[in-house]
């Protein structure tokens, strides 16, 4: 009996362009159902903290929280998740220049694990913090490099329309991992204390860390290749300036400059200032092309409205969460709902919503609607799920709100996430100028960490204003933004798409 020879896809050498070479769809697939399963154990240990985090510092010391009012915890909650984000424009560059993306996503990983074991079992404000610049600074390195190799995995694929796709099932591995991470830890947390919690989240970390291990041999040899090295007599300049930015953050703590209450502010501005950098960088480089150019500021109303888009779903680990803990009745006759599952619903109904999305995506094909398009979707789908809970706010006065109620808002801005997440993600790694490829995904990764810090100020602005009011804001520029975005789609998609068609 003959044998069936693996089917192939092709792709061209792009340093040497040279002759296609065949690529084993097995071993494509494998590469990049490896790269999902990695990043899903790494977000179900980031989502599990997440999810019981704002409520371990707003919870009273006798349940096991650190009594913080409800302003300050929303502020640091804010500007841990901003931070994260932010740190991954350092891991890209670093990505880039310095390590090879394989090896960051590596070291990455044992940085976080040792940042959730701190958590684990080390109380109170010192392990919070230590715990928590582990983790910043672990996921900084990790996330945009993983998502680089991922594109240099679907880069080996000779059909483009399964990039969208690709990307859209890497994208639901993420959320998987963000709704079975805060399942399980929210139980622990909810039955035994919220160190269990964290503990489970370091096994989650754990189990990412050997995962990726086990894959580390069979990913592209542009994984393991530095893009554009940094020439070696500028690397005493750089460790200087590292050296000069660690003091200047320990001067700013030391003399009260930096606190708890403006954390969220400083992380917000840092990631404008950021982007507004990278925009620059990327838009005035003699290596950026007039195409790459004109693609880059086509980016630049997509960043910004998916700043605003996520600043509004990230809320339900400040805002809402402080709703939850002030009008949510959690009990179910003698049981008590875990508080991080109401959260986890949100990822959930991405999860689910996921596989029709990416099949609609591949049957329309080419008369799939353009990445403007569908983050406008997104826009106006959040608004609206935050235009009834502004209605069911209203309409229950001061009694408590049906947790049915807040569990159905939740799936509304949940399944939104789809729209905005995975397309930005492949956005970036389609559009992007070539010498700066893993740069242009830490600039999209940026659209995270001005939300999640925007979350934060959003978050201190629900406890200093009526909910009514607070509510009908964040509907109006949810669904006006996504309107603008609809008006505009013609002459920034045709940016978007400068150089690519033909």
């Amino acid at each position: 009996m003959k044998n069936t020879p693996h089917r192939t896809t092709t792709t061209v050498d792009r340093e040497t362009g040279g002759a296609p070479a065949e690529v084993p769809e097995p071993s494509f697939r494998r590469s990049l159902v490896s790269m999902a399963f990695t990043e899903l154990w790494e977000r179900y240990s980031f989502y599990g903290l997440q999810g019981i985090l704002s409520f371990y510092l707003l919870y009273a010391l006798h349940d096991g929280g650190l009594a913080l009012a409800p302003a300050v915890a929303t502020g640091i909650v804010g500007a841990y998740g901003g931070a994260v984000y932010l740190s991954q424009i350092l891991g890209a560059w670093l990505g880039d220049r310095l390590i090879s993306p394989q090896n960051m996503v590596l070291y990455g990983a044992v940085v976080i694990t040792a940042g959730h074991l701190v958590l684990a079992f080390a109380p109170g404000l010192t392990g919070l913090g230590v715990g928590l610049v582990c983790i910043v600074l672990g996921t900084g390195a990790l996330k945009t490099n993983i998502t680089s190799i991922v594109g240099f995995v679907l880069d080996q694929h000779q059909d483009e329309r399964y990039r969208d796709a690709g990307f859209s099932y890497f994208y639901m591995a993420i959320n998987i991992g963000a709704v079975v991470g805060p399942l399980t830890t929210g139980l622990a947390q909810n039955e035994v204390g919220f160190h269990f919690g964290f503990g489970l989240a370091a096994t989650g970390m754990g189990a990412a860390l050997v995962q990726y291990i086990a894959s580390m041999k069979k990913l592209p040899e542009r994984a393991r290749t530095i893009n554009n090295p940094l020439p070696a007599g500028r690397r005493p300049l750089v460790a200087l300036a590292a050296l000069a930015a660690l003091a200047a953050i320990g001067g700013a703590v030391a003399f009260g400059l930096l606190r708890a209450e403006n954390l969220s502010t400083v992380v917000t501005i840092a990631a404008l200032v950021a982007a507004a950098v990278y925009f620059l960088t990327m838009t005035t480089s003699s290596s950026v092309s007039r195409d790459e150019r004109r693609r880059i500021l086509g980016y630049l109303p997509l960043f910004l409205a998916s700043g605003v888009y996520f600043g509004f779903l990230f809320q339900k680990f400040t805002a809402i969460s402080v709703l939850i803990t002030e009008r949510i009745d959690l009990h179910i006759g003698d049981w008590t709902f875990p508080v991080a599952w109401v959260t986890t619903v949100s990822p959930l109904a991405a999860v689910l919503i996921t596989p029709l999305i990416a099949r609609m995506w591949k049957t329309l094909g080419d008369r799939q609607p353009g990445p403007v398009v569908k983050v406008a979707i997104g826009l106006i789908q959040i608004g609206c799920a935050y235009l009834f809970l502004l209605i069911i706010s209203e309409a229950t006065g001061k009694a408590d709100i049906p947790l049915a109620l807040v569990l159905l808002f939740m799936m509304m801005a949940g399944s939104s996430e789809v729209f905005v997440g995975p397309i930005g993600l492949s956005l970036a790694t389609r559009i992007g100028p070539e010498t700066f490829r893993s740069q242009m995904v830490g600039l999209n990764f940026l659209t995270l960490a001005l939300g999640s810090s925007l979350a934060g100020l959003l978050g201190q602005l629900f406890t200093a204003i009526d909910n009514a009011s607070y509510f009908t804001v964040t509907a109006v520029c949810g669904i006006g933004i996504g309107l603008v975005l609809l008006a505009t789609r013609r002459p920034v998609g045709r940016l978007l798409r400068s150089g690519l068609e033909g």
